[in-house]
């Protein structure tokens, strides 16, 4: 373990995006949270929201000598990585929206020491100002199965992102089984069935999903000005601090009502959290840092910068319309069977076609079998916490459309509600069969891709449908960027989330997820199989 490191020299922290998603996650630069001269690096493994924190950290580095080095992770891949232990080879802390989840797993209470709570920000619900007006939602108390019952009747539609991925999502399944259950306690596992048929009202109205926070946000707002081709979108279920940042800023048509439903919400608290296993340098960086960001002046500013709430009382007037905080699950069967439910039973089903370069680069175990194997992960191989909310669902509709030369035969598999291991197995079965050879007809495989959306959402609308292309190189037959472009321009909204491999065009990639609202994935530093678990969160 080689977390802290005593520096002789002039050096600068970095707050470093973790490998794999192009477009924000996976290839920004390190960006200086340090002071020239500080003798100690504290190495967290945090949630990538925490961004936005990076002039509070540098300017924490110049007063207390520690620099920081957050490396950002997803709620359940952070929770996996601290109760397997692996979080203690290269970190000293963690810092996350809660660790709630994180105390249910097994063994991983005993690999955490002391835990700070630095700021907080309640899940709530954003509505463009007209749509809550027109509910009748303003300046009034509202509740959680009001919520509901207006998205059941499709009253209002709304984003949130994938509860597996983000803990903003996470948080608004817990919040709204808790409120519905009506216990006044910890939610149990028969109350959490109990839901399913409310909850399944509520999720009716989700007509936009995501893998982080910011990525929802940036969508909202792209839809919301025209920049992206879908419909737009008439609120977002995301931390309180985010929305008040998206009215603050000025690029939305009309601002947000913030709705903090009167029955309770669930918050994340921030807990700046020592790892049990940290050596005495690391506590005592810790403490130190710890102590400067509860001061009374860098609590201001935190709230300044970032809209969340100071975790220091008496610092900023406590807001008139607090909500109740709801009792999070005491098992994580309870929480497993919410967010399984969600996948398989609740939310719209989904639908995705999945472009996969079968061309005569993709030959060999590294790229050929890393493909199979990606697939033969999301039929159910992955056993990891990570692995089993991101499998193919109950109800989902999975299209594998081989490419080389020209788009190959589709197959279209539809995975059972009750009973979804035989249609994963059909589908690790067709990607065991694909072979390699042949050129590469991207844009050729897109347009039939298109084509076979198309097709689908005609004959079953209701389903979020989305694209994911994988190609390990540059379009060599076919319509090449220019003809998509033009295509693209003249159809309904699908996103195409495209993943860089071996040597794919990244510049071409970018355009294509600009053009559809989707985004890039960057397998060539990070292992396929992750990228494509990854890709899940968003479709």
């Amino acid at each position: 373990m080689h977390p802290v490191r005593r520096v002789a020299v002039a050096a600068v922290a970095a707050l470093t995006l973790v490998a794999g998603c192009g477009g924000g996650e996976g290839s920004a630069p390190p960006v200086d949270v340090g002071p020239s001269d500080a003798p100690v690096t504290l190495r967290v493994l945090a949630g990538s929201e925490l961004l936005d924190l990076e002039p509070v950290l540098a300017d924490a580095g110049e007063a207390t000598g520690v620099r920081i080095q957050l490396d950002p992770v997803g709620t359940l891949d952070g929770a996996q990585a601290v109760a397997s232990g692996a979080v203690e080879a290269d970190h000293d802390a963690i810092w996350f929206s809660s660790n709630r989840y994180l105390a249910l797993q097994p063994g991983a209470q005993a690999r955490l020491g002391t835990a700070t709570d630095i700021m907080s920000s309640p899940v709530v619900l954003g509505l463009r100002r007209s749509v809550a007006e027109r509910l009748g939602w303003v300046g009034r108390p509202v509740t959680w199965a009001e919520i509901a019952a207006a998205a059941g009747a499709r009253r209002f539609t709304y984003g949130m992102t994938d509860p597996s991925a983000s803990n903003s999502g996470f948080s608004a399944v817990v919040a709204v089984a808790t409120a519905l259950a009506g216990a006044g306690s910890a939610l149990t596992l028969q109350q959490a069935e109990s839901t399913v048929p409310a909850l399944r009202d509520f999720f009716a109205a989700q007509t936009l999903s995501a893998g982080s926070s910011g990525f929802l946000q940036e969508a909202f707002v792209r839809r919301a000005t025209g920049a992206d081709p879908g419909e737009p979108v008439d609120g977002l279920i995301n931390y309180e601090s985010v929305l008040q940042g998206m009215n603050a800023d000025g690029s939305l048509p009309e601002p947000l009502e913030l709705i903090r439903p009167a029955d309770g919400v669930v918050t994340a608290e921030y807990p700046f959290t020592v790892l049990a296993a940290a050596p005495p340098e690391a506590r005592d960086a810790y403490r130190r840092l710890v102590e400067h960001l509860r001061t009374p002046d860098v609590q201001r500013a935190i709230a300044e910068r970032t809209h969340r709430r100071p975790a220091l009382p008496g610092v900023l007037p406590t807001p008139a319309d607090t909500a109740v905080e709801l009792p999070f699950p005491a098992q994580a069967d309870v929480v497993d069977a919410l967010l399984t439910s969600y996948f398989d039973k609740l939310r719209r089903p989904s639908r995705t076609i999945y472009v996969l370069d079968t061309s005569g680069s993709m030959n060999g175990d590294e790229r050929i079998g890393a493909l199979r194997r990606s697939l033969a992960g999301l039929a159910g191989a992955d056993s990891s916490l990570t692995g089993q909310f991101r499998r193919f669902r109950g109800r989902e509709q999975v299209t594998l459309l081989p490419f080389s030369s020209a788009p190959a035969s589709p197959e279209t598999f539809t995975v059972a509600e009750d009973d979804a291991g035989p249609d994963r197995q059909r589908i690790a079965d067709a990607g065991a069969a694909l072979q390699p050879g042949g050129g590469t007809a991207i844009y050729d495989s897109l347009r039939e891709a298109y084509r076979i959306a198309d097709e689908q959402i005609a004959a079953d609308p209701d389903r979020f449908t989305s694209i994911v292309l994988m190609t390990d190189g540059e379009n060599t037959s076919g319509t090449d960027l220019d003809g998509f472009r033009a295509f693209a321009g003249s159809r309904p909204a699908v996103p195409v989330f495209c993943v860089l491999f071996g040597e794919s065009n990244a510049e071409e990639m970018e355009e294509v997820a600009r053009l559809t609202g989707g985004r890039t994935f960057d397998a060539r530093t990070a292992p396929l199989a992750e990228v494509f678990k990854e890709i899940r969160g968003y479709v």
